[in-house]
């Protein structure tokens, strides 16, 4: 299996970077091949701008959405960005990897996501009517292929429970799960969310190393969250509501998870 890890934290000597190692470790001894995008060692560019287009503006100011795709196509778009979505054809699974800062990923790893998400790639695929909206959540590029967080967080676990302060996390990872990942076409893996990483942490790595080993020994053959595919049949389209007979008076991001 290719495997590639995306990861986000600054210090190298931190729990996220030995964590990190020892990923890499396992899978190849496992006879797995990968690849992993340190962003911070990278010092990836986490703005979107004209920059990452290396031709002429396609209006007369710049258009993200028209720019992007404009050089996706043209073979013009900034080395960085082309070598990481070569990474993403490449891979059969692709982990994400990063500290829970303010509730979300870090920000250069949202500005990856920003910038190598190109229209034409993550997006803006697939025919446009009104019985199919694109190629999107459940379809496009990224289909076939595996995703899945592995987050670490300073919180208890019961902080990030259904009645729990900072809200459950799934709820706290849906845009990213759901959003960022099934939308190009991933199938999505349950997270593996560490928490109190801060706590002992000497005294706890040999057990988050033995977690983590279990779900990289299990890639292949774990069950995705189940996300409704868009074109599906469980959605108006164009509308792109929940039909009425699937769960009916509910609201909220679970009624996107079949049961």
């Amino acid at each position: 299996m290719n495997v590639l890890i995306v990861y986000a934290h600054p210090e190298p000597r931190s729990l996220s970077g030995s964590l990190k190692d020892f990923a890499v470790q396992h899978l190849h001894h496992a006879g797995h091949q990968v690849q992993v995008s340190d962003l911070y060692a990278m010092q990836w560019k986490a703005p979107l701008d004209a920059a990452d287009s290396h031709a002429p503006l396609v209006g007369s100011h710049y258009d993200a959405t028209v720019d992007s795709r404009y050089a996706y196509d043209h073979q013009l778009q900034a080395a960085d960005i082309a070598a990481e979505q070569e990474k993403l054809r490449w891979a059969d699974t692709v982990i994400f990897q990063f500290p829970l800062w303010w509730f979300s990923m870090p920000a250069i790893m949202k500005g990856w996501f920003d910038r190598v998400y190109a229209n034409g790639f993550a997006y803006g695929v697939g025919e446009h009517n009104d019985q199919h909206w694109g190629d999107r959540y459940g379809e496009g590029n990224l289909s076939g292929k595996r995703a899945m967080l592995l987050v670490t967080t300073g919180g208890w676990e019961s902080h990030y429970s259904p009645r729990g302060i900072n809200g459950p996390i799934d709820d706290l990872l849906f845009p990213i799960q759901h959003g960022m990942l099934f939308y190009p076409g991933f199938s999505v893996l349950p997270p593996l969310v560490l928490y109190r990483v801060q706590k002992t942490p000497e005294a706890r790595y040999a057990g988050w190393c033995d977690v983590l080993a279990t779900r990289l020994d299990s890639l292949a053959v774990t069950a995705p969250i189940a996300f409704r595919q868009q074109n599906g049949g469980d959605y108006e389209i164009p509308a792109l509501t929940l039909k009425e007979e699937w769960l009916p008076g509910e609201k909220g991001f679970g009624v996107h998870m079949k049961r």
